[in-house]
């Protein structure tokens, strides 16, 4: 369905206005499926991310190593890791450098835990299944343009 028929608009002040609407609400509808894949393993998105970051650090970082990271960085990423430290997928560390610094990790739960949403990854790449090989390098090289990257 075309964005006009999916916002009930029929036009726009120019193609980049169209182009950044479109953006904004792809994202939004990505973010949903997401977050619809996730709450069966009760994490949302940016929790998720932080496990990932943690797992392919393999050392412990800090909370502002971890949010600089992070795909979404307005993320409140203390709050973040405490909740995660409830569900006992990522733990706490004393620096053996600084004694004063805070420093996280995952915690064998957590990696179990990203081990089973390895197996069902196709399931979360299929939510670009509208997609060719092809047009998803296209579309990274002009996103990544867009950022002027």
């Amino acid at each position: 369905m075309s964005i006009e028929k999916n916002i009930h608009q029929t036009s726009f002040r120019n193609d980049y206005q169209k182009a950044m609407v479109n953006i904004v609400f792809t994202s939004s509808w990505i973010q949903g499926q997401v977050k619809l894949f996730l709450k069966e393993f009760d994490l949302t998105s940016q929790q998720y991310n932080i496990l990932r970051i943690l797992r392919g650090s393999k050392s412990p970082l800090s909370t502002f190593q971890i949010r600089d990271r992070m795909i979404d960085k307005m993320s409140d990423t203390s709050r973040l890791i405490e909740r995660l430290i409830k569900k006992e997928l990522v733990e706490k560390k004393i620096s053996n450098i600084d004694k004063r610094m805070v420093e996280i990790v995952i915690s064998e739960k957590g990696l179990t835990a990203l081990a089973i949403l390895d197996t069902k990854q196709a399931e979360l790449d299929g939510i670009m299944d509208g997609l060719t090989p092809v047009e998803a390098l296209t579309m990274n090289a002009l996103l990544d343009k867009l950022r002027g990257e």
